[in-house]
């Protein structure tokens, strides 16, 4: 199966189960203030909803619990990821929770089948967004709802203590994401991409995560300098970098006085009542 998209579970530096275990972290840690941001935006318990990437199944679960009364079709690509959340999540009857392999730019769903569409952490990774948002377009029922949660590397956040070269890294990151397809940038580009795409109504807004409220453990994952050695490696980042990286994993891991804030994009778009 085709996946355009510069992410993918097995080439994870981490290794499966730890990115597996950052993944579960990283869904967590926010989804108090994006539920919250969720319903603001209309989902409402009962709505036929569709996540799209649904990855390991740690936002379906929450999905689940969140709304009793909705059938949430949760939609994913990598079957070790489609797996792991069926296996997860088995116990959930068919008329709550449904799963399909399949790829966001094809998903084979039935035209205007779901109230609300969500889509989380995906669209730095695709190849080709406009063809995702219109194939979301085109399932969601009229006056049916998208909303993308993503980043914005220019709005990443900040650690304390500070790391000098962090700002450098990131656009080396993202600049050598943007040479295989993806965009780290993403968030400022998505009101005129759902604009572009058909959609009305189209709103953005931020939700922050702190590690002083949302607890540190997630945050060392994050940081965790395993993540940065690949870069390292192939030349990406250099040695004064790297240290810096990993002298502020270290004092995240182990210093009470360090702190971490990241910041994440929600976009939204309605597709037009009749």
């Amino acid at each position: 199966m085709q996946y355009n998209s510069t992410y993918n579970i097995h080439n994870a530096s981490l290794g499966l189960q730890t990115e597996i275990e950052r993944l579960k972290v990283q869904a967590l840690m926010g989804w108090d203030k994006e539920f919250r941001n969720l319903k603001w935006y209309g989902l409402e318990n009962g709505m036929s909803v569709v996540e799209l990437g649904s990855g390991p199944g740690f936002l379906t679960q929450q999905l689940v619990n969140s709304l009793p009364d909705s059938l949430i079709t949760a939609l994913e690509i990598e079957k070790t990821l489609l797996d792991k959340a069926q296996n997860m999540l088995n116990h959930i009857p068919e008329d709550r929770l449904r799963f399909v392999q399949s790829s966001i730019y094809e998903t084979r769903l039935p035209d205007e089948s779901f109230d609300f569409a969500i889509v989380r952490l995906l669209f730095l990774h695709l190849h080709n967004p406009m063809q995702a948002a219109q194939e979301i377009f085109r399932v969601l029922k009229p006056g049916g709802k998208l909303v993308i949660i993503d980043i914005d590397d220019g709005i990443f956040g900040a650690v304390n203590p500070d790391v000098q070269a962090l700002p450098t890294v990131l656009k080396k990151i993202a600049d050598h994401q943007a040479t295989k397809g993806g965009n780290r940038y993403i968030g400022r580009s998505l009101p005129r991409l759902l604009t572009n795409a058909g959609y009305t109504d189209v709103d953005i807004d931020a939700v922050i995560q702190h590690s002083d409220i949302h607890g540190i453990e997630g945050f060392k994952l994050q940081f965790d300098i395993n993540r940065f050695v690949g870069f390292f490696n192939n030349g990406l980042i250099n040695q004064e970098e790297f240290d810096q990286l990993k002298s502020a994993s270290e004092k995240i891991s182990n210093s009470p006085d360090a702190y971490a804030m990241m910041t994440f994009v929600m976009a939204h778009g309605k597709k037009p009542e009749i």
